[in-house]
């Protein structure tokens, strides 16, 4: 049996603007396990994005429990947020967030970085994931010297370097066409294989197809209609 990763149990977000309370999630309650795929989808407004940034530790809930691993992260400090970010997540965005000014290996070694590992353990570890995702001869090349669905590649090595125990993809394939998107479904597809645990926010159907589990969101609650 795979072992749970994700928990999250009556979980809600509720912001205020001005006197009026908005309920952005509504007691989401759900498992995720180890190698999952899953995908999140809902019309614009249901609360994805903000589960997303609950699960990735951008935000924390104002009521409910959110467990990752055995830990329970609902109550922790931004610092403690951003330790947990860094060292057990990965994240694909649509529009790459890399750094223009570095190159590839620098880019995808940015998370290790930043934890202060040894300089030439990143690089080693950066080559070898450049290479993974088919960057072999790109790995000193720039942002802007690349297309979009090679910085895609750039930006799930990145996911992948710190060894994650969930990768994060908020609508992977949405700033590419259709050819280089099957691409980069097909690569996350077998990093799945592989037994890496992935979540994805995605309004495409066809996306969604290449998920085991799909959890549509309704005005911040699970829609179990369908």
């Amino acid at each position: 049996m795979p072992r749970e990763i994700i928990q999250f149990n009556e979980v809600w977000k509720t912001y205020a603007l001005g006197e009026t309370e908005v309920h952005a999630l509504r007691g989401l309650s759900f498992t995720l396990f180890e190698g999952d795929h899953v995908s999140i989808m809902g019309p614009s407004g249901s609360g994805k994005t903000t589960l997303l940034n609950i699960l990735g530790c951008l935000d924390r809930p104002t009521q409910g429990k959110y467990i990752l691993g055995n830990e329970d992260i609902s109550n922790l400090n931004d610092d403690q947020l951003s330790d947990i970010r860094s060292r057990r997540l990965g994240y694909i965005f649509q529009s790459y967030n890399l750094i223009p000014q570095l190159t590839v290996l620098e880019n995808i070694g940015l998370p290790l970085f930043y934890q202060g590992i040894d300089e030439t353990i990143v690089r080693d570890k950066s080559s070898l994931l450049a290479e993974k995702v088919g960057l072999r001869d790109r790995k000193n090349h720039r942002p802007y010297e690349l297309s979009g669905g090679q910085q895609q590649r750039v930006a799930i090595a990145r996911a992948l370097v710190n060894e994650p125990l969930l990768i994060l993809a908020d609508e992977p394939t949405g700033n590419l066409d259709s050819a280089t998107g099957k691409e980069i479904m097909d690569m996350l597809d077998e990093l799945n294989h592989e037994g890496k645990t992935l979540v994805l926010v995605t309004h495409d159907p066809k996306i969604s197809e290449h998920s085991r589990r799909v959890l549509r969101i309704l005005d911040g609650a699970l829609d179990v209609s369908r």
